[in-house]
């Protein structure tokens, strides 16, 4: 430490100190202003790109909350879809139930009175084979005039067996 205060010169300590201030007035009056304009630029470029991130975050939870509710309606719209379909298709069950219903009737019917068409038929002819064996029987009994009760019995007996063979 003594070597410096030995070393110590008032001429040049006069010398620095002027150099200082000089050097700090021409920093001042050319440096100072433009450093401190571009650092306000990047504060303010800084800022802009918060804001611009703050609304960049912004934006995205508006269109997350677009996208929900746009998939909350389409949800809505194909169950509406969905339920529209089950009820249709009930519907469509329902009249083909219906219609099978209205044509198994229509046909049970139609049976039925084709059923009692062919029995009156058959009772028809019934009745004509019946007549016409009576008079079958009648007129071979007029023809072969018997004189005796007994004869004519054995011929009507005859005559029904022959017509229960046929």
């Amino acid at each position: 430490m003594e070597t410096l205060l030995n070393d110590f010169s008032p001429g040049l300590f006069f010398m620095q100190i002027v150099i200082l201030i000089i050097l700090l007035f021409l920093m001042a009056k050319f440096a100072w202003k433009p450093i401190l304009k571009s650092l306000d630029e990047r504060e303010s470029g800084i800022e802009d790109a918060l804001a611009a991130a703050e609304n960049a975050r912004k934006e995205m939870q508006n269109l997350q909350a677009d996208n929900a509710k746009l998939v909350k309606e389409a949800r809505a719209e194909r169950e509406a879809m969905m339920k529209e379909a089950r009820e249709i298709s009930d519907k469509m069950i329902a009249t083909a139930k219906e219609e099978a219903k209205e044509v198994t009737s229509a046909l049970i019917e139609k049976a039925q009175a084709s059923i009692q068409q062919e029995k009156q038929s058959a009772l028809a002819e019934l009745k004509k084979n019946v007549a016409e064996l009576s008079i079958g029987i009648a007129e071979s009994v007029i023809k072969k005039e018997l004189s005796n009760k007994k004869d004519q019995l054995d011929l009507v007996e005859g005559i029904l067996k022959e017509v229960t063979l046929n």
